[in-house]
């Protein structure tokens, strides 16, 4: 089966500037970071007690994920994609590519009662690159096409030279290793972990000139095939794409927030030239996870707005019968939660789409026979369609998913 990532990835690099493909990953990794609470809140959950999915629960929402096919990108634990990617072959017929966490820096150390994370991030790696291959040590060659050929190598700089060399050091290390064995990664460049490493106002300046510096030593052989990193705005990823339009940069989205603050950052993001989007929790804690990311990829391919999106996906949940986390007035505020791991953001109100009450033409214009299939061709002009008609349309089309 072709993977769509490498498609996306061979026709962004054969024209950086006009290439209009866009990257989208489910980042389902958070048991090697937030134990208990990784598989989400339990919808059995009542108010005042906590309750949390179960591992297996957690599993059964990646395999619709993937069978949905909207993402381009699973990423897993190693544990996970040993149940998933080579016991139970769920990527074998799917063109979403599996992927795993390679490495585990202290700094995603979430558990209850712990400080790993206010502390400077250590170097770390739980999963050993053949465990990821093929599920065991020592991956024999036609072994290492079993599991997943692909993985996310994260590092945090915290402008310390001692601390800084160290984490290159292990980032070379495991470089040299994946070359050998023919695995493929991603950079994850978290922002520093200590509050006090770099000025705020020269954080971005910063990360980029880490990223440039880290990146000018490695030839194509050993380079990750794109960036996650938290968005800094548009100045400094505009000034990260016009560098080197081949450095294909993607957005990581940080704690949950409101629903317009995952589909805002995904759509700003793409707007001064990012090509990818890897949310986690804000897709693990929607309401409705495979409706959630239909809307990312309705944005992400230019469909709709992140305020028309907001509204239809509210309605959604109506049809559905779901009751929303949030009013939708409070679901259309920003919060620029995404600074870190954690996220400890400011927030500030958005003004509210305007309602749709009747239903135009445009919904009508076409229709599909598979609606949950992203390939499908027939869809109107929505550049020749009002705000109102776009939603309006969104809605008609999920009237007809959801019968």
């Amino acid at each position: 089966m072709n993977k769509s990532l490498d498609q996306k990835l061979s026709r962004i690099h054969a024209d950086p500037v006009r290439a209009k493909d866009f990257i989208l990953a489910d980042a389902k990794d958070a048991d090697m970071a937030l134990s208990i609470g990784a598989p989400g809140r339990s919808p059995e959950a009542h108010a005042g007690e906590t309750r949390y999915r179960s591992l297996q629960e957690f599993r059964d929402v990646i395999e619709q994920i993937v069978e949905q096919g909207l993402v381009d990108i699973m990423l897993m634990s190693a544990h996970t994609n040993e149940i998933l990617t080579i016991q139970k072959r769920i990527f074998d017929k799917s063109h979403v590519t599996p992927a795993a966490r390679a490495n585990d820096t202290t700094d995603i150390h979430i558990v209850r009662g712990g400080r790993y994370a206010t502390q400077p991030s250590l170097p770390f790696r739980t999963a050993t690159l053949d465990h990821i291959q093929c599920g065991h040590i020592e991956c024999k060659p036609e072994e290492r096409q079993q599991g997943a050929d692909l993985g996310l190598y994260s590092i945090t700089f915290n402008n310390d030279a001692a601390l800084d060399r160290q984490a290159l050091q292990e980032y070379k290390d495991f470089r040299l290793e994946a070359e050998r064995k023919s695995f493929r990664h991603f950079l994850e460049v978290f922002d520093p972990n200590r509050p006090e490493a770099v000025e705020a106002s020269k954080v971005p300046e910063f990360i980029n000139d880490a990223i440039v510096r880290t990146l000018g030593g490695i030839t194509s052989k050993g380079r990750p095939l794109f960036l996650k990193m938290v968005y800094h705005g548009p100045k400094a990823m505009e000034e990260l794409v016009h560098y080197d339009p081949h450095l294909v940069v993607g957005v990581l989205g940080g704690s949950a927030g409101t629903t317009y603050d995952a589909f805002k950052l995904l759509a700003e993001a793409k707007k001064y030239g990012g090509r990818v989007a890897l949310f986690g929790r804000k897709i693990n804690n929607a309401e409705n996870q495979l409706a959630f990311i239909r809307f990312l990829r309705w944005i992400a391919d230019g469909e709709i707005s992140p305020e028309e999106a907001v509204e239809a996906y509210h309605g959604v949940l109506h049809q559905l019968g779901i009751k929303p986390q949030r009013s939708l007035a409070d679901d259309m505020v920003l919060q620029t939660n995404i600074m870190s791991y954690g996220g400890d953001g400011v927030a500030r109100s958005i003004p509210q789409a305007p309602a749709v009450t009747t239903v135009k033409t445009a919904a009508s214009q076409c229709a599909c026979a598979t609606e949950m299939d992203h390939a499908c061709q027939c869809e109107p002009d929505f550049s020749k369609m009002s705000a109102a008609e776009k939603v309006a349309y969104q809605r008609a089309r999920w009237n007809r998913i959801l019968g």
